[in-house]
């Protein structure tokens, strides 16, 4: 069988950048098979796989259930985490620098771990998070502490229209002076969604500027909906 690695190949990295670029997310289309996805719900029944699960209505996040997975990852989330991030780093790069940020990131995703564990991030975040009929995710960033990746994905899990309805994903941009824009989004199964973290970088008359985006899931209307989510820092707690 292929892997990950092997698949990102093939897929149209000039498109997608440019798209992530000129709107702050882009779509990776049909990446992992039925069979693969079918296993990762198989594994949101296995308890021993995660660290930590949170019931989203105990802390007002949302309606539904995310768990935390624990180190080591299965090897098709460490996959992802690491082939991705080797396409997104030098946009990373890119971003601080039109910005006058002085971070940069390095090429390999086991050098940028290194430089969350310096800061104290040891714990995993890579999670799965599941859904219900009247289930929702509040607009949120996921930072988890000072040492962070200006992007992540979320690979679905789920047929939005077939397996469940609702449950559009959704980003916001606020900009600076005007009115914020909401981005509704709809990947199939097997998609994965890039997008920005915390903000990103448009280019204005008087140079670029900060467009803070934040992500959620509208609400699940009938069905159940379940998605991978990879941030590529690990978190203090």
């Amino acid at each position: 069988m292929d892997t990950i690695g092997q698949r990102l190949k093939t897929k149209k990295w000039d498109i997608i950048l440019d798209e992530l670029n000129s709107k702050g997310f882009a779509i990776v289309p049909d990446l992992i098979n039925d069979q693969e996805s079918t296993e990762l719900l198989e594994a949101f029944k296995e308890e021993y796989r995660y660290r930590k699960t949170v019931v989203m209505e105990r802390y007002r996040f949302g309606k539904g259930v995310y768990k935390y997975f624990n180190y080591p990852l299965p090897n098709i989330l460490s996959e992802l985490r690491t082939h991705f991030y080797g396409y997104l780093a030098p946009v990373a790069n890119t971003w601080m620098e039109v910005l006058k940020i002085k971070t940069r990131y390095p090429k390999h995703h086991s050098e940028f771990i290194e430089q969350c564990k310096e800061n104290g991030q040891e714990k995993a975040t890579a999670l799965i998070l599941g859904y219900g009929a009247g289930g929702f995710c509040a607009m949120h960033q996921d930072l988890y502490g000072e040492v962070y990746f200006p992007m992540q994905i979320v690979l679905f899990l789920d047929n939005i229209d077939e397996d469940y309805t609702g449950g559009e994903f959704i980003l916001t941009e606020n900009i600076p002076m005007a009115q914020s824009r909401t981005h509704v989004i709809k990947p199939k199964k097997g998609d994965v969604i890039v997008f920005a973290t915390n903000f990103r970088p448009v280019k204005g008359t008087k140079g670029y500027y900060r467009v803070t985006m934040k992500h959620g899931v509208a609400t699940i209307h009938s069905g159940e909906r379940h998605t991978l989510g990879i941030i590529f820092h690990d978190a203090k707690s």
